[in-house]
Order: structure tokens, then C-alpha cells, then sequence
């Protein structure tokens, strides 16, 4: 889309706000020299973006000239201005890339990724690159992360994880290195889809290493993923899928928190019982959109209170996923003689959603999990962590920070990630083999409030004009 166009758009947008398989479908690296794409520039202050589904130029590309590319191949690129909550600029080199990845019936997709670079230099001399999954938790491509950071998105209060994750963002940025944020939901906005997540995921980095702009250094760059609980879902994938999709990433590490590792045990866990049973009910509906079996179960067996409530669910943002129908008796939503998590039609499907049956990831991993999480079963996580620690080359740490629960998690858990994480960027090993621990609260880790405090000091200071 020419710039032109871009601004057009954009002024029309400014006008309204006024008035299944279960393969897994190798891929080899894009190794061929693509042709150069061109990258629009930024629009001119104070311009809005348009969103998603008004920019089908950007975002829904010539279905031909996706196929014809490779996974991670760029379609386009543009200049982006990003914010904190929509009007407070960021500082930052950034960037939005079009890109080609592959669904999970191995079809040519279009996909979004936002790239960031900060000004300041990297710490190790090679900038590593760090792959954020937002908890998006929609099913509008208009909640989408890379919409909803720019500056003058429309202000949307039923989407507000991704403006508050966006610090834990601005603390890599400040370390020095850089990030690339997927639209992990890809473009139909299938929420809690892993397989799906994953491969845009991994085709998001090679498309930012792909990105001369960027100024990474190719397939040697080393690469982490981090995501907390929707994040964590297409992020988990992603380590498990990449020996095989994307084995020429230089993948050093992963961490993910507040992790649903098994569908069936957290529809169970919050059948009727858990003031996030809305969530867990629209991810069942975002599956419905990847997975043709999935969606035809549930237009043959769902009883018209449920069909009424998917209508409700269909093309929202995050907040009203979660507040919109807590303590849902979900299974009470089918007239299915039985239950409906157990239907032979279900099963290859959530066999394909649930972690660990791939094996374990070949990076490192960091999980932190919270045992009075009320969304996410902590005994699936800790079933995986059996899982994967029977392999003898695997290097698993996993935290149980015991004072929280989810949402006091995703904080007190995020400066020992972000710790973590950072120790991989810059080139020293993960600690080999498994080690768990319980801690009262991750607050208490070594460096751990430090590493907090900057993180929220950076960021207000980056608000007031600060380059990161």
C-alpha cells in the first residue's frame, strides 16, 4: 500500500470516529533472495492509523502473491509511530511488516508483525531480538497489538492488557535489545490456537531478520520468545514447533507464564466455577475459527443459549471475554449426550492444542505459574514439566510463585523474566537440566524489584520524551 493510500484511509477512518490437521507441515528456511520491498514512511502527526479491517491492502494481501512467497518472506513494510495508551509517543525505531506465514492446514497466510529497535546500543555488541506474544484475547483482527500500540489508535477500554504488557516490551527495549510483536491470532483473529500462534510466531522472526532496517544480523541473531497466559499460549507452541518449522532460528530461550497447557483440563477447571469462564468460552469459539470440525460440533450441538452467547463473544476485545459471562457453565452451553470436551469429533483437534506431545522444545524454557491461578490449571503445567524433563537433554526452569494468582502473577513474575530473558540475549547459557522451586512471591528474586523499578521508570521517562 503506497502512502497515499495509507493517508487516505486513514482520513476516511478519521471521519467515522468522528460522525483441521494435525501436521505439522515442515518448512525450509527462505533462503532465496527476495525481491526489496519498500518501505512506506510513517503517516504525518496527527494522521490516525487505520484499522485493520479498513488497511485490507496491508493486512489481506493478494492471496497470489502470498502463496508465491515463503514463510517469513516480507509482502510490505512501513513505518510506524508507536505510544503508550494511544498518545504518549515512544522513542523507538519502528516498523510494520507484512509477511507470509502458513495456517495449520499448511496454507499460504498473510500475517502482521510489529518490529522495534531502540536507539541505544546493544550490550553484547550483537543485538539480540526478542519475540513478545501479547495477550490479545480477542476475536476482532481490530484488537490486534499492532493496531492498538500505534499512536492515534482510537482508544478502545475493552482492550486494555496490551497497553499495560507493553512495559513489560519497554524493558527489553531498554536494555538494548530489539522486539518484533506478532499479530499471533493471524488474520481471522483465531484466539487460543497455538499451532496457528506459533508458526506466525516463528515466521515473525524470520521476517525481522529478514528486515535490513533492523540491522540484525540474520539467522545468527539470538532470539527469545516471552508471552503470559494468551501470550503464552502461541509462545509455548512456538518452542515446541520450531526444531522442525524454523530449525535455523538461534533460538536461546522461552519463557512463559500463566500457561493453559491442556484445553481439557482448563474448560474443566473453569466449567461454571471461574469468574474467567467467558475467557476460556471465547477461545473455545476462536478455535472454532481455524478448526472447520470444531466450528461444524458446535453449529450442530450448541444449544440456542450458547449460539445466542457466541453471537454476543463474536468480535470482541479482551475485556468483554473476561467479564462478559463469568462463573458460564460452558458444557451446559451443548445439548451433546455427554460431554462435549470428550466427543470423538473434538479430539484430534485438542489433542493438537495441548503441549507436550511434541516433545520438548530444544531451548531453554522459563515457566512461572502461579498455583492459585484461577484460569489456568496449575497441574497441567506441572504435568508438562514431567513431560519434558523425561528427555535428559532438557533445560526447564519453573517457578511457582505461591502468593498469587493470575493476574498478580503476570507482575510479580515479570522482572525474573525479564532477567531471564536478558542473560540469554547477551550470550550466557541457560542452567542445564530441571529446577523447580516455590518461592512466596517472584518480588523476592535476587535483583528482581530493581529490575522492576526501572522498567516503570524507563518507561514514564520514555513518556516524557526519553529515546530508549
Amino acid at each position: 500500500m503506497t502512502a497515499g493510500t495509507r493517508a487516505t484511509i486513514a482520513q476516511a477512518c478519521l471521519a467515522v470516529a468522528a460522525g483441521l490437521t494435525v501436521s505439522l507441515w515442515p518448512i525450509a528456511p527462505n533462503t532465496a533472495a527476495a525481491e526489496p520491498v519498500t518501505v512506506d514512511p510513517a503517516l504525518p502527526f496527527p494522521l490516525p492509523p487505520a484499522p485493520p479491517y479498513l488497511d485490507p491492502g496491508f493486512y489481506q494481501p493478494d492471496s497470489a502473491k502470498v502463496a508465491a512467497a515463503q514463510p517469513g518472506e516480507i509482502l510490505a513494510a512501513r513505518q510506524v509511530n508507536l505510544a503508550n495508551f494511544w498518545l504518549l509517543p515512544l522513542n523507538v525505531n519502528a516498523w510494520q511488516l507484512s509477511y507470509r506465514s502458513t495456517n495449520t492446514r499448511g496454507e499460504a497466510i498473510a500475517a502482521v508483525a510489529t518490529v522495534i529497535v531502540p536507539h541505544r546500543a546493544a550490550p553484547s555488541g550483537e543485538r539480540g531480538l526478542l519475540s513478545f506474544q501479547f495477550a490479545e484475547d480477542s476475536l476482532s483482527q481490530n484488537c490486534a497489538p499492532s493496531y492498538t500500540l500505534q499512536m492515534g489508535s482510537l482508544p478502545n477500554p475493552l482492550n486494555p492488557v496490551i497497553g499495560a504488557e507493553f512495559i513489560e516490551v519497554q524493558a527489553m527495549l531498554q536494555r538494548g535489545h530489539a522486539v518484533v510483536i506478532p499479530d499471533h491470532q493471524g488474520p481471522n483473529a483465531a484466539y487460543a490456537v497455538g499451532p496457528l500462534g506459533g508458526r506466525i510466531t516463528l515466521d515473525g522472526i524470520r521476517a525481522a531478520e529478514n528486515f535490513e532496517p533492523a540491522a540484525l544480523s540474520g539467522a545468527a541473531t539470538r532470539v527469545t520468545m516471552w508471552g503470559y497466559s494468551g501470550g503464552a499460549i502461541p509462545t509455548a507452541h512456538a518452542a515446541e514447533l520450531a526444531p522442525e518449522y524454523a530449525p535455523e532460528l538461534n533460538i536461546v530461550g522461552s519463557a512463559t507464564g500463566g500457561l493453559m497447557a491442556d484445553i481439557r483440563m482448563a474448560v474443566d477447571y473453569n466449567n461454571g466455577t471461574s469468574t474467567f469462564g467467558g475467557a476460556v468460552l471465547g477461545g473455545l469459539f476462536g478455535v472454532a475459527r481455524e478448526y472447520p470440525a470444531v466450528n461444524q460440533f458446535i453449529e450442530q450441538h450448541m444449544n440456542p443459549l450458547g449460539k445466542a452467547v457466541r453471537l454476543v463473544h463474536e468480535n470482541q476485545c479482551v475485556a468483554l471475554q473476561f467479564a462478559g459471562f463469568p462463573f458460564i457453565n460452558i458444557k451446559g452451553l451443548f445439548d451433546y449426550p455427554g460431554d462435549p470436551m470428550r466427543s470423538p469429533e473434538m479430539q484430534p483437534v485438542l489433542d493438537e492444542l495441548s503441549l507436550g506431545h511434541r516433545g520438548t522444545p530444544t531451548a531453554p524454557v522459563y515457566l512461572y505459574e502461579a498455583p492459585l491461578d484461577e484460569v489456568m490449571p496449575i497441574n497441567a503445567v506441572n504435568n508438562l514439566y514431567d513431560t519434558y524433563c523425561q528427555d535428559p537433554n532438557a533445560s526447564v526452569a519453573y517457578t511457582r510463585d505461591l502468593l498469587s494468582e493470575h493476574g498478580v502473577a503476570a507482575v510479580s513474575g515479570t522482572a525474573s523474566a525479564v532477567l531471564w530473558l536478558d542473560a540469554r540475549l547477551n550470550g550466557v547459557a541457560a542452567q542445564p537440566g530441571c529446577h523447580q522451586r516455590d518461592v512466596p512471591t517472584e518480588f523476592l528474586d535476587p535483583g528482581a524489584i530493581a529490575a522492576f523499578v526501572q522498567a516503570i521508570g524507563g518507561t514514564l521517562a520514555s513518556a516524557l520524551g526519553m529515546p530508549v
